[in-house]
């Protein structure tokens, strides 16, 4: 696990939100174990990720972009603007992944809550 601190060349408002994400919680997807689900609860979406490793998942749940698995590359989750935290996905934070099919990247509503669903034995 990675944890953060503040950092002094960094504006008070970036390390706010580098420790606000810290206390929120969320997932690193490089401590995820292959084929591991997670469900997703944005504000206005509910996703589907299945991590395939090395920033690579399994994301469905939006109906233009993701209505069936699509392989896409997990960037990770920003705060509303272009700074962005690596390979995690963060609670109070916006989910950013590359789709195969779109240049530009693919910027979630806000997410409320991430659950690892039980890998089935």
């Amino acid at each position: 696990m990675c944890t953060s601190f503040p950092h002094p060349n960094l504006s008070d408002r970036v390390n706010h939100n580098i420790v606000q994400s810290e206390i929120e919680g969320g997932v690193y997807l490089g401590d995820l174990p292959r084929e591991s689900t997670l469900e997703v609860e944005t504000q206005n979406r509910s996703y589907t990720i299945v991590h395939c490793g090395k920033g690579e998942a399994l994301i469905s749940g939006h109906p233009e972009f993701c209505p069936e698995p699509v392989r896409v590359k997990i960037e990770g989750s920003n705060w509303g603007g272009s700074m962005l935290k690596p390979s995690f996905v963060g609670r109070g934070m916006h989910l950013e992944f590359r789709h195969p099919g779109y240049e530009r990247p693919i910027i979630t509503s806000k997410i409320l809550e991430i659950r690892q669903r039980a890998r089935a034995s």
